[in-house]
């Protein structure tokens, strides 16, 4: 299944396609958590323990997740440490680190990330539990977005954290289709059967887009390089931006 939604910075849409259906959010979810880490009274300079331990969302263990040394080994450095909230929120969305997301989501709560998905004016997406929460899994309890309200969050978002997303280091699907150095503050997510990535794009001679796309299915394998899902997000990326001069101006957007 594949999910497209384009649309004018402020403007008209462009395109739509199944833009309101849901999916599993993979690590495209760490946008909400940044924002509300921002939004809240927490000081974001202050050290915090890393500790790979963290409350399930159900009745259940305390539970760890899986090290991921060769995507986020400065976090993981860290074990036992201790670390700045900001730093950390960084880390969540330039190297998508899992460790990181787990942490933060534990200092601001469930409660402050779906209020973000609120205010962005979000209508299906949810973030109900961390990452690699298998007994909340197991219960059911998960994390949906879809690319419509990918693209509202995007929109939504203050440019200080625009900037933090244009620091993503993983841009093998939506940067891929575009030209060396074309600015987008983006956030990708991937497992296997799932690659989303979203993105504001930002030409140097016409107005800055987002664009939005979610896709399941077999292609989608699960790495952060070498995916044919990215490849096919690539592919739309670039078609997308070979009409950048003619996406419409004026209108709704969603």
């Amino acid at each position: 299944m594949l999910s497209v939604h384009v649309a004018r910075l402020g403007g008209g849409v462009h395109l739509s396609r199944n833009a309101d259906r849901t999916y599993y959010a993979a690590s495209t979810m760490k946008m909400a958590v940044l924002a509300a880490l921002y939004r809240s009274d927490l000081d974001l300079d202050a050290p915090v323990p890393v500790r790979n331990r963290f409350e399930s969302a159900v009745p259940a263990p305390p539970f760890g997740i899986t090290p991921d040394w060769a995507a986020d080994s400065d976090t993981w450095q860290l074990l036992g440490k201790s670390a700045s909230l900001r730093w950390l929120a960084r880390r969540m969305v330039t190297h998508s680190s899992n460790l990181a997301t787990n942490i933060c989501l534990s200092h601001v709560g469930i409660d402050a990330v779906n209020e973000v998905w609120q205010l962005a004016g979000a209508r299906h997406s949810v973030t109900h539990r961390g990452i690699e929460d298998s007994a909340a899994r197991a219960a059911g309890v998960t994390n949906l977005v879809t690319a419509a309200d990918l693209s509202r969050l995007l929109c939504w978002l203050p440019p200080e954290l625009l900037d933090q997303l244009a620091a993503n280091v993983h841009r093998i699907d939506l940067p891929a289709g575009l030209p060396a150095g074309t600015r987008i503050a983006f956030k990708n997510g991937w497992v296997r059967g799932i690659r989303h990535s979203a993105g504001i794009v930002y030409p140097q001679a016409a107005p800055p887009y987002v664009i939005a796309i979610c896709y399941s299915g077999p292609l989608a394998m699960g790495r952060d390089s070498d995916d044919p899902a990215a490849r096919l997000l690539a592919r739309i990326s670039a078609g997308i931006w070979s009409h950048r001069r003619s996406l419409p101006a004026i209108g709704d957007a969603f």
